[in-house]
């Protein structure tokens, strides 16, 4: 039993190091929020076979060894086994490696007390075969370790925050909050280039979009002489954006639209407009997309609240002061008693709706539409949101990597056709699928597939987590739907089928802790 033991510790150490290098990567790519990492393990037992196998061996093993006391022996074979998963996932990341932050090594210490503990107790009750249970729970470990350090690392960032708010109580810059289910990041970038030629302006970089990252934004970029701040303002459940804007109280508050991007974190869509509608409650002007029903019904009960209501839209015949029509390449907006209206050019891929808030923020800021016409003539690029360049060898590439939701992807799809139909070459999509939408998240990639196929375009689909979906929605096609494991092998692929006519359209790229 003693050599049992000591063989069982050896296996079970290198299998917690294992474990560290993957679970604590995973963790730290969902942005350090519990559980997640626990049915990101779960994920990939259920959509890989191999993993589901081996998984239930090392259930039946484990309970053998603690029934059986007489092969006990089992206990380090069983954690050497449990090292392996889940196949698939790398120790080192490929599209983004473990980055050891102050956050992860506390984070590390917490994770590895815990592991200590839990294998301690679990193996003075069963046995040996405690420490392969324990290793089997290192994905939940790793989840009770972020619940366990989710109060310590608020009253951590709290310094940071508070430098953050007086910096903004110094420089006193107009404070801009823009939210959405999408569009919040291509809209940021059109409202700083609208407002540059008349404003000092800083934009929260990136998708730092959190309190640390918007912290980070205003110590790092807010300087004497700044005049607007545009804070992007992310969300994964109620409360948060009221925190935010407890630090970044906006003076303008906007809403892109609500859709079901992070229903799977929220539960419904009501919960998300809740949550997206928090960016309100302090401002004094907020911008909203009427053609939402939840939408139109906030600006009411902004009004009501004596707020200033700037309404946009994407119909025409709505009663807005922005509207937008893409079809007539036109924008109208209000101005005071006057209506103005100025040509604009919403881009194949792009989303009217990101335009019109973003001119509806500049009237906020009472911009005249003549001004805001002559930024809208050269509108600046949101990287990897529905890029399109063109290869040396010809073939047009739409980069839509950083979207991930059922109207952005379809958005990029039908653009991303009409340019293959001009050049008279073939559209391709590489596509893993869209996640985090929850119990509509299958429904979602077979609609998607469905119109590719109906658009005669040839569906790649890489990795897994969505693979099924998307072959049964292209079903009955003009071409058979492709899968690859590794977005490198379609990319190979994607080239070759397009030649140098087609065009190539990525919609959204997995990290690589996704199957």
């Amino acid at each position: 039993m003693t050599i049992v033991l000591i063989a069982s510790i050896v296996v079970g150490v290198y299998a917690a190091v294992v474990g560290a290098a993957k679970w604590l990567r995973v963790a730290q790519r969902e942005h350090y929020i519990a559980p997640w990492v626990t049915r990101l393990a779960w994920l990939w037992v259920t959509v890989r076979v191999t993993n589901a196998v081996l998984l239930a061996v090392a259930v039946v093993l484990i309970a053998v060894a603690i029934l059986v006391p007489a092969v006990q022996f089992l206990a380090p074979l069983v954690v050497l086994l449990l090292s392996f998963l889940p196949i698939g996932l790398g120790i080192r990341g490929t599209s983004a490696k473990l980055a050891w932050t102050d956050r992860l090594k506390r984070l590390t210490g917490v994770w590895a007390a815990l592991v200590l503990v839990v294998g301690a107790a679990l193996t003075l009750l069963v046995g040996p075969a405690g420490i392969a249970l324990t290793v089997l729970a290192l994905a939940p470990i790793t989840d009770l370790a972020l619940v366990i350090m989710k109060p310590v690392e608020k009253r951590l960032s709290r310094k940071y925050m508070l430098s953050a708010r007086k910096r903004l109580q110094q420089v006193r810059p107009t404070i801009v909050a823009i939210t959405g289910s999408y569009g919040k990041t291509s809209t940021k970038g059109y409202v700083a280039h609208v407002l540059a030629s008349s404003f000092a302006v800083v934009a929260s970089p990136a998708s730092f979009n959190n309190l640390m990252g918007l912290s980070s934004a205003v110590n790092n970029r807010v300087i004497p002489g700044t005049e607007v701040f545009i804070a992007e303002m992310g969300v994964y459940g109620r409360g948060e954006i009221r925190e935010l804007s407890e630090s970044f109280p906006p003076d303008i508050a906007a809403i892109t639209t609500i859709g079901e991007a992070h229903l799977a974190r929220m539960g419904s869509r009501e919960v998300i407009f809740q949550a997206k509608s928090e960016i309100t409650e302090k401002a004094r002007i907020v911008v909203l997309p009427i053609d939402e029903v939840e939408l139109a019904g906030l600006a009411e009960r902004c009004r009501v609240e004596g707020k200033t209501v700037i309404t946009v839209s994407t119909r025409p015949g709505t009663d807005a002061d922005v509207m937008v029509d893409a079809d007539a390449g036109t924008v109208t907006v209000i101005e005071g008693t006057t209506v103005a209206t100025a040509p604009i050019h919403v881009p194949g891929v792009g989303h009217a709706v990101n335009l019109a808030v973003a001119i509806g923020i500049a009237r906020a800021l009472d911009i005249p539409l003549a001004k805001i016409a002559d930024r809208l003539s050269a509108l600046p690029d949101s990287p990897h949101r529905a890029e399109v360049q063109q290869a040396a060898s010809g073939v047009v590439v739409i980069d839509d990597t950083y979207n991930s939701n059922p109207v952005g992807s379809e958005r990029a799809l039908q653009g991303a056709a009409v340019i293959a139909a001009e050049r008279g070459g073939p559209l391709v999509v590489v596509t893993p699928g869209m996640v985090e939408l929850g119990h509509v998240q299958a429904a979602r990639n077979e609609a998607f597939a469905a119109s590719v196929a109906a658009l005669g375009g040839h569906l790649f689909a890489i990795a897994r987590v969505n693979r099924a979906a998307l072959v049964k929605g292209a079903a009955g096609g003009p071409n058979p739907v492709r899968t690859f494991d590794t977005r490198t092998e379609a990319v190979a692929a994607a080239l070759d089928q397009a030649g140098d006519r087609g065009v190539i359209l990525y919609e959204n790229d997995l990290p690589d802790h996704y199957p």
